[in-house]
């Protein structure tokens, strides 16, 4: 095995990776660098590639045209789970091995992150499935996980509805019950991207690649052009990985004008609303033999959602349309009473799209796997997969890379992957105690109420005594950015200066949940942006 080193300059000095870098000393070491490998795409599966290979001793720039994890990585259903609906395509591997990721996420990587949830299957006279059958179903899907979060069961209707008020009970004949969990996946896709930098990876968001460099017919690098100030620059890597998600087939176009396409699109929308009753569990109610729609306790909201149908536009354009609205809001009303519904709670909506492998049949009943192809040119494309097991992919395109000739990884892959298998996500703590140590600790004029500190700690984890610091140094920071809303603007200044915000979405929409929330008024936006912009680089 490789011993892990830094990257190295053009004189072949260490590089010490820091959040902090400004963008022009970015560039500068992404031009001025030997990479061993360029990842194009910082979403999820992208940020998984950099981390492994970075921990691994490779040499990792990793650029993306947006943010990070600005598109399809956060506009997930926010959940970390074994895939329930797959038992029913016989897929029982998959949904073991979906187990495992989790319980490893909310153990061990990210335990300040990822949350438990019960979630409640409502069984309707005239459904798609009966109570027999779903009981059967979440009992086998909770000994898939060795029945670490409780038997799966069925309950009475009114045990069902005492639990969630808002349950519609009318022709509900019985509940079954299982547990899973939840995460806000851009401050997962964040702190991973913390990971890799911290293992030495170089990367830049908002850095769109314009093109690829060859060397005798190899992808050995590509063109970027910095959408924030117009700055061109290049990147040489001995490996390229396309990881764009819904833009793989433009970048493997780039490398060969004739490629055929590789996956096809499907939109998945997603509604937020504010909470008119307490909930506690989710519910995972069948639409027909394949879909499920949900209505999640989430960030203080209810979440609701999802789509999937097929897509054909441009990936960037995608977004929850009036008919999505009313898709989603008409499937919800099937188990959640309307006095939940009003449009008048509605705070957000937003639209991603899953990558899913080409082929026949529909899109609701196509296969969530990765897609990895290696193009005429040598560079490598990923696409597709789930949130849960984004480390095994990650895991699996390493080893990949291992087989390829030149790159020096040593063919014995298990030390790598063991290494990262326990490596835990940044701020990894309880966050009770870091709630607790965020009250006891505070100072006079350093303001912290108890539902910001369960919102840094449960968001942050240890990192939010960082936070802390910024209040302490200027009392200012610990303000509310709104009212309605436990975030204050120290979550600003340290979105800019330690997690790559550059923009006002970045900081409201990905880095706190001000947007998602409906809290995004034009003051705050224009605070926001005073903000930013003290930031010169």
């Amino acid at each position: 095995m490789n011993t892990p080193q830094h990257t190295t300059d053009a004189t072949g000095s260490a590089i010490t990776a820091h959040p902090a870098a400004g963008r022009a000393e970015t560039r500068e070491r992404l031009a001025g660098s030997a990479h061993d490998l360029l990842v194009i795409g910082g979403g999820i599966l992208g940020t998984s590639v950099a981390w492994h290979a970075a921990q691994s001793g490779l040499r990792v720039a990793m650029v993306d045209a947006g943010d990070f994890a600005g598109a399809t990585s956060s506009a997930s259903s926010k959940l970390v789970h074994g895939g329930l609906r797959y038992l029913q395509t016989g897929a029982v591997k998959l949904v073991a091995e979906n187990h495992h990721e989790r319980r490893v996420l909310a153990k061990d990587v990210a335990p300040h992150l990822v949350n438990p949830l019960t979630f409640h299957l409502p069984v309707y006279k005239d459904g798609p499935h009966s109570a027999a059958k779903l009981g059967a179903g979440v009992f086998a899907y909770s000994a898939l996980s060795a029945f670490g979060d409780g038997v799966g069961r069925v309950i009475s209707p009114a045990k069902a509805a005492a639990a969630n008020p808002a349950l519609r009970t009318d022709n509900l004949k019985a509940v079954a019950v299982y547990g899973d969990h939840q995460m806000n996946d851009a401050r997962v896709a964040v702190l991973t991207v913390r990971a890799a930098v911290g293992a030495g990876a170089a990367v830049l968001n908002h850095a769109e690649v314009t093109g690829l460099r060859f060397t005798h017919g190899r992808v050995t690098g590509a063109e970027v052009r910095d959408r924030l100030d117009g700055t061109e620059f290049g990147i040489d890597a001995r490996l390229v990985l396309n990881a764009t998600g819904p833009w793989v087939d433009h970048l493997r176009r780039l490398e060969d004008p004739g490629a055929a396409p590789s996956v096809r699109l499907s939109k998945g929308a997603h509604l937020v609303l504010r909470r008119s009753a307490p909930w506690r569990a989710a519910l995972a109610t069948p639409v027909d033999k394949y879909r499920i729609t949900f209505a999640l306790p989430w960030e203080d909201q209810l979440l609701l959602g999802t789509t999937d149908e097929p897509y054909e536009g441009d990936p960037g354009a995608v977004e929850a349309t009036e008919a999505d609205i009313q898709q989603i809001l008409a499937e919800a009303s099937l188990s959640v009473r309307d006095t939940q519904l009003d449009r008048d709670l509605l705070t957000y909506a937003f639209a991603g799209l899953r990558v899913l492998p080409g082929g026949p049949g529909g899109t609701e009943s196509a296969k969530r796997e990765t897609v990895v192809s290696e193009g005429r040119g040598g560079m490598l494309s990923v696409a597709g997969g789930k949130w849960t097991t984004y480390r095994h992919i990650g895991r699996t395109v390493l080893a990949k890379l291992a087989k390829l000739p030149g790159l020096g990884i040593a063919e014995d892959m298990e030390p790598v992957r063991e290494l990262v298998r326990r490596t835990p996500l940044p701020g990894v703590a309880n966050p009770n105690a870091v709630a607790h140590r965020l009250l006891v600790d505070r100072e006079p004029g350093a303001r912290m109420d108890p539902l910001t500190a369960r919102h840094l700690a449960t968001h942050y984890g240890s990192l939010a005594l960082e936070i802390a610091d910024l209040v302490r140094r200027d009392p200012a920071l610990g303000e509310r950015i709104h009212p309605d809303g436990p975030e204050i603007w120290a979550q600003v200044v340290y979105a800019r200066d330690q997690e790559w915000a550059r923009t006002v979405d970045d900081v409201l929409r990905r880095r706190t949940t001000v947007t998602i929330r409906g809290l995004d008024t034009e003051p705050v936006r224009e605070r926001v942006a005073a903000l930013l912009a003290e930031r010169t680089d």
